[in-house]
């Protein structure tokens, strides 16, 4: 691991402090940020959680093919149930769902990376070949992933400072079971692969990708349907205050246990 990887966890702790100091100190660049929305998605966010579906596969030297197609798979699920689930679950609460809304989330953050991320692979490789995609693109584009990942947390943060300071006990009851169920879901799939024999550049992706909850998906949906600044932005935001850093602790378990697995 380079020396941002490997002090990742320092680095959210400081974009954490960074983002709420900033939200305190200098309340006009969220407010100004928070311009840059279109049917209550914030833009800003949009563009930079595009980079951050793949960083714990890269923290864990994952096969990166595999994980494109397990992220694939997972958006095209989402591409069709994300919005009906959403407009269900919401109508029976008697919450109104604006289309507009739903349908942008939808293409925002799966769509357009979802094509993206295909296009550009399919592109490359035709130009360059498979040997130079593997080997020279994604080691380029890797350090992309956690620093779109610290960017934003600085801006989450930013935008909820405020409401974190004010509400400790909530935090706290909200992250309990977030932490229980991260952790189980983790080594039921990490133990799993291992009695199959994966290789370990799969097992370890898989497992994390698992675990992860998907929290940019459940930030952009919340933030798209509520606001930035709403309750349940709050416990969005409370998911990536216990996640990342666990995530990470996640990922000191997988490349320590690596030498377990098939080579």
């Amino acid at each position: 691991m380079d020396l941002f990887s490997r002090y990742l966890s320092v680095w959210v702790a400081l974009a954490i402090v960074a983002g709420i100091a900033l939200g305190q100190l200098a309340p006009a660049v969220p407010e100004s940020l928070s311009r840059f929305e279109y049917a209550q998605v914030s833009i800003p966010i949009a563009i930079l959680i595009w980079a951050m579906v793949f960083v714990w596969s890269y923290l864990t030297k994952g096969d990166a093919a595999y994980t494109l197609v397990q992220v694939s798979l997972n958006d095209l699920i989402m591409l069709f149930a994300f919005a009906p689930i959403v407009v269900f679950l919401l109508g029976v609460s008697d919450i109104q769902v604006p289309w507009n809304t739903v349908i942008l989330s939808v293409v925002l953050y799966i769509v357009i990376p979802l094509a993206a991320g295909y296009l550009t692979r399919r592109t490359l490789i035709a130009r360059r070949g498979q040997e130079w995609f593997d080997n020279v693109f994604m080691k380029r584009i890797g350090p992309v992933t956690p620093a779109a990942l610290i960017v934003t947390l600085v801006l989450l943060f930013a935008f909820q400072g405020e409401v974190i300071l004010q509400n400790p006990l909530h935090i706290a009851l909200i992250a309990v079971p977030l932490i229980i169920q991260t952790v189980l879901i983790f080594f039921i799939a990490y133990g799993w692969a291992r009695l199959w024999k994966v290789r370990h550049c799969i097992a370890a992706p898989g497992a994390m990708i698992g675990a992860s909850n998907f929290f940019e998906l459940a930030v952009a949906a919340a933030i798209a349907l509520f606001g930035l600044q709403s309750g349940a932005a709050l416990a969005t935001v409370v998911g990536v205050l216990v996640e990342v850093p666990l995530m990470l602790a996640l990922v000191r378990i997988a490349n320590k246990t690596r030498d377990r697995f098939p080579a």
